[in-house]
């Protein structure tokens, strides 16, 4: 057998760290960050680039469990919906019934993981569709908005509530839900990557079929992801009612899309089976600069749809592109 020689290994080693999209991603933010600091003074505030995080954390709390679903190869179009339900629950029980908040708050986050809980029993159970079973929930959930609240406001929540979405760790500017993030990201990190559980979600997206046969518990694994993926969506509708300072029935709408947007654009497949949680926080950062630059520079909202729209296509593009030459290389080496 050949083997290789020195300049072969540091050139195998070179694409093995190069080629990982997680690279390109921190190389994209350096990009961003110099142009945007080149056209714009104020882009390296301190503080304006700490504020500019929250408008951004209910979706990233909401991209780290999704980036389970889509890696098992489903998708969940209802999480918006779920954290408007919650929330709304929350506030209803704190308003209307007098309850305590945090008291309404650990209700909203039930209420919330069993939405999720729903949805996995329909998609490992009853074997719906992911896109057909979320997408029925979707309507669902936000139905039941309307029905409990209609066009209403509920508000006048204490400060103690409101600081977890307007208040600031000690006397710094690093906001309390940015904290609130990164020590998710990290929980949801290790379960991916140092967990039994986590090289199932892998295997399931990989070969569900040969992990049933395998013995791993495919529909217990789907059930406890699509839970999680509740319960961190009743987390972003806490997060964003306290810093709205209310909630409303059309709390959250369209965060779906955005999320699947930053979960893809991390590097987790849209096919399933890869990606990872550090991929996602980066991605989200990202997408995150490139908006904050865009509006310090007065670029519109719909140019700002267009340039993540266009990121998202991309971020699609280059894992079907490098899969086909892989299944072409992979042809040729066994004709040869």
């Amino acid at each position: 057998m050949a083997t290789l020689n020195q300049s072969e290994k540091k050139s195998l080693t070179f694409g093995a760290i190069f080629g990982r999209w997680e690279v390109t991603l921190i190389l994209l933010i350096i990009i961003v960050s110099i142009v945007c600091t080149s056209l714009s003074p104020y882009f390296l505030d301190v503080t304006n680039l700490f504020n500019m995080t929250t408008n951004f954390m209910e979706k990233a709390v909401m991209a780290l469990p999704m980036a389970f679903v889509i890696i098992i190869g489903a998708i969940d179009l209802s999480v918006a919906s779920n954290l408007a339900l919650s929330s709304i629950i929350m506030g209803l029980l704190y308003q209307g019934l007098g309850l305590p908040i945090w008291v309404a708050m650990i209700v909203g986050l039930i209420v919330g993981t069993f939405g999720g809980f729903i949805n996995g029993i329909l998609i490992g159970k009853v074997k719906l569709p992911a896109l057909a079973a979320t997408l029925g929930t979707y309507a669902l959930y936000r139905g039941l908005c309307y029905s409990f609240i209609g066009d209403q406001t509920v508000a006048n929540f204490p400060d103690s509530f409101l600081n977890i979405g307007l208040g600031t760790i000690g006397s710094t500017p690093i906001p309390v839900q940015l904290v609130i993030f990164l020590v998710f990201a990290v929980i949801y990190g290790l379960l991916l990557h140092r967990t039994t559980f986590g090289r199932f979600t892998y295997a399931i997206g990989q070969n569900e079929e040969g992990c049933r046969f395998s013995g791993v518990p495919v529909d217990r694994t789907k059930i406890i992801i699509f839970s999680l993926n509740g319960l961190m969506a009743a987390v972003a509708g806490i997060i964003l009612a306290a810093r709205f300072t209310s909630v409303r029935v059309d709390a959250g709408l369209g965060y779906e899309l955005d999320v699947i947007t930053a979960v893809v654009l991390g590097g987790v497949d849209i096919a399933g089976g890869s990606g990872t949680i550090f991929g996602v926080v980066l991605s989200l950062f990202l997408l995150g600069l490139i908006r904050y630059g865009m509006s310090l520079l007065n670029i519109s909202g719909q140019i700002q749809s267009i340039a993540v729209g266009c990121m998202l296509i991309i971020a699609i593009l280059v894992p079907y592109v490098t899969r086909q030459i892989r299944q072409k290389t992979r042809k040729q080496q066994l004709v040869e």
